[in-house]
């Protein structure tokens, strides 16, 4: 009995040998393919650092064309408003030369009868209409904050 038991336990002790045999195979194969992962994800990680590299320059350069934009913008508005001021007031002094010579031609007029002759109405010349519409306009584009 102590023959058969000595070979009972031999046999337990080769039997758990090539299970751990077998384990180690497969966890050596394990190994590999996660080396072989990590060496892919190193090579997607150096990817990413690169795309996102390039992703802040691109990034500082469009900043740098919205600032420069921005500036362009903001002085083109401000030559615009400047210009609206400017037919403004050149708007009203044609309405004031108009009116003038409306009144020159009403009174070069032959008077034939009280009836014929009608009373100037006091209308706003369209010049001015125009000029307020342009007005109105870039005070809202300004307020809009296109030049901010």
């Amino acid at each position: 009995m102590n023959h058969s038991l000595g070979m009972a336990i031999e046999t337990l002790v080769a039997i758990l040998l090539m299970l751990t045999i077998v384990y180690c195979v497969m966890l050596n194969k394990r190994l590999t393919r996660l080396k072989a992962d990590e060496h892919s994800l190193k090579a997607v990680i150096g990817e990413l650092i690169t795309a996102t590299e390039i992703a802040e320059r691109a990034i500082g350069g469009l900043k740098l064309a919205v600032r420069d934009v921005n500036e362009n913008l903001g002085s083109q508005l401000a030559a615009a408003t400047q210009m609206s001021d400017q037919l403004y007031k050149q708007l009203g002094e044609a309405d004031s030369v108009v009116r003038r010579l409306s009144k020159i031609a009403i009174a070069a007029r032959p008077v034939t009868s009280p009836e014929t002759v009608a009373p100037p109405t006091a209308k706003p010349s369209s010049a001015k209409a125009v000029a307020a519409a342009a007005e109105a306009f870039s005070e809202r584009r300004r307020s809009n904050g296109l030049a901010a």
